[in-house]
């Protein structure tokens, strides 16, 4: 029986992006890589097992992050589509380190909670009953139920499954019908805790799994989240001033690094894909600036309302590896993508606007329907690289190094984490 690219499993077609890449699309001992792989067992967590792990880092190795822009190649299209490349990802990179994952106006007041999901990890950010900012897995410590969905208020986090009861400061206060249990220490089967921060608007967990006070959760992460551009951004509109106003999200079929990669390529795609926002920009004023984990792009506003109250700029800032800034006239937006799988991302957008225009209806509408006439375009976008980067036409392509240093930096920031 024929083995067509329809009906092979995610491990056959690991091994023909692995080929494809070594430009033999399809090689005559693909089937026995299948076959030695089917005894193998599957492992479905984010810890790859060893033959999983040293594929995915021969994967990695087919990027050279010293080969300079104007001769490099972009990573291949494996790192965009292997399953054993994005366990690596979550393992080396979104588990390691400050990640985004909302903003203040989600706990307005104490007691108010909001969860998350990052790969295999379930969180709660909560303000306690005293206003102090925690996180915690969003696990229950008896038979492993999540305790809260979505976002809310309340006084503790009861279980739905068998009611065990959590305070805000994580302690196990109730444990329903466990008469008879030996050895069972009350202090030992708190809710797990995650270090968490905040710089400006914006809420960062870390996920690594050290020990930790409690205490040093709140401490400033801007030097360590940002860099030197920490203050750049502070003092160019990224902060708290501005109004939120609403999130929106959006499901996109691709792998969450072609979003990023849409987002770093210096206007490139603008006066192409998005016609209407071409006109207000005057696009051969972008600019790009590097810093340590982070990239600035910068743009002049052409005749566009409201867009001098930051001298007609716009500002876009990548914060590695998957938050965006967007800082243009009174308008402030943010996106965070976060992977679904190989190729299925989940995008957030918050929106903040300066306060004297919160309440002018006829605005605001207008300003988010423009917004989401270039999300729409930029999701066909995505999706269509998606699926070219699915093709075996496809391996790697090249960089345009006046307008795509940041998407450069980026690949190397990555293949760097990646190799540790």
């Amino acid at each position: 029986m024929a083995i067509t690219m329809m009906t092979m499993n995610p491990i056959d077609l690991q091994f023909c992006y692995l080929n494809k890449i070594r430009r033999n699309p399809y090689p005559n001992s693909c089937l026995q890589h299948f076959r030695s792989l089917k005894a193998l067992p599957i492992n479905n967590s984010h810890e790859p097992n060893y033959t999983s792990k040293e594929l995915a880092h021969s994967l990695v190795q087919e990027f050279n992050p010293n080969i300079p822009i104007e001769e490099a190649l972009t990573p291949p299209s494996s790192w965009y589509t292997s399953p054993d490349f994005l366990s690596l990802e979550f393992d080396q990179v979104f588990f390691r380190g400050w990640q985004a994952v909302g903003c203040t106006a989600q706990l307005k007041e104490a007691s108010s909670y909001f969860t998350g999901r990052l790969g295999n990890i379930e969180y709660v950010v909560c303000l306690d009953e005293k206003g102090e900012l925690r996180a915690f897995h969003n696990v229950c410590r008896h038979h492993a139920s999540l305790l809260v969905s979505g976002s809310g208020k309340g006084s503790c986090f009861t279980c739905p499954y068998h009611g065990w009861t959590y305070g805000l400061n994580g302690s196990l206060l109730k444990a329903t019908r466990i008469t008879g249990i030996k050895d069972f220490n009350v202090k030992e089967f708190g809710l797990v805790p995650l270090r968490v921060a905040v710089w400006g608007p914006f809420i960062l967990l870390n996920l690594e799994t050290e020990s930790f006070s409690q205490q040093d959760c709140g401490y400033d992460v801007g030097t360590e989240w940002l860099g030197s551009s920490s203050k750049i951004l502070s003092t160019n509109g990224v902060d708290t001033s501005l109004s939120y106003l609403c999130r929106r999200k959006y499901t996109i079929e691709c792998n969450w690094k072609v979003f990023c990669d849409n987002y770093l390529d210096g206007g490139y795609h603008v006066p192409f894909a998005h016609k209407d926002l071409a006109s207000g920009l005057k696009l051969d004023s972008y600019s790009t600036t590097v810093y340590e984990k982070v990239s600035i792009q910068r743009c002049d506003g052409g005749d566009v309302e409201d867009f001098d109250r930051l001298g007609a700029k716009s500002l876009y800032a990548f914060i590695y590896p998957n938050f965006m800034v967007n800082r243009y006239g009174p308008w402030m937006d943010t996106n965070l993508v976060i992977p679904l799988g190989p190729r299925r991302s989940i995008v957030i957008f918050d929106y903040f606007l300066d306060a004297s225009l919160k309440d002018d209806e006829t605005f605001v509408a207008k300003s988010l329907e423009e917004s989401e006439k270039v999300q729409m375009e930029d999701i066909m976008l995505c999706e269509s690289v998606q699926r070219g980067l699915e093709s075996p036409a496809y391996d790697s392509g090249r960089y345009a190094p006046m307008v795509e240093k940041a998407m450069h930096h980026f690949h190397c920031l990555l293949h760097q984490n990646l190799m540790k």
